[in-house]
């Protein structure tokens, strides 16, 4: 039996980890929540040099697909809060991941609030959601189920995706576009 995979996809601060959270107590089934945030904080805190820290991410982007995959593979249901701001990174997951079993969810917010969100973590640097991330983070534009965290609470936005589960589409969201990347050779 393979696990399924509830992957929240949305620019940072855009409340897909606080969704992921509420979907814990809302979920019938036992899952896990794998952030990726929690990867990058295993890794050691010394300093990188700039110019090797775009291989340390991407190998630390793919670690986490991986083990993601591995999770689901054994059976156990996941959630996953994710960034695709870079194409590499869903292809990586379409080859990784059984698309049947792939729930694609968008998580917007407003570009406004993002910034908002940003300065009042003071976590992350200033304008990664806006500058690096808003305009690309949803631009494969399929989702099997989409909220906006603008105005509506990380506990309403879980139990509507939770209403979704029983009802998920086929083809879903990962398998539509697994087969539009092996069309155009991706």
């Amino acid at each position: 039996m393979h696990g399924r995979i509830i992957f929240l996809n949305g620019t940072s601060s855009s409340g897909k980890s606080s969704i992921a959270r509420e979907l814990l107590h809302v979920l019938e089934e036992p899952y896990f929540h794998m952030p990726v945030d929690a990867f990058h904080r295993m890794r050691t805190s010394r300093e990188i040099d700039a110019e090797r820290l775009p291989e340390v991410l991407h190998r630390t982007w793919r670690g986490y697909h991986r083990a993601v995959a591995g999770m689901a593979a054994a059976g156990n249901n996941v959630v996953v809060d994710h960034v695709l701001s870079e194409d590499w990174r869903l292809a990586d997951c379409l080859g990784l991941f059984d698309p049947r079993e792939v729930v694609l969810v968008g998580v917007r917010c407003s570009l406004e609030e993002t910034e908002r969100r940003e300065r009042e973590r003071g976590d992350r640097p200033a304008g990664l959601a806006a500058a690096r991330q808003h305009a690309r983070v949803h631009a494969h534009g399929v989702y099997d189920v989409e909220c906006d965290t603008t105005a509506t609470s990380a506990a309403d936005c879980a139990r509507a995706i939770a209403a979704f589960l029983p009802r998920r589409p086929s083809p879903t969201a990962f398998e539509r576009l697994r087969a539009t990347a092996e069309v155009s050779g991706r």
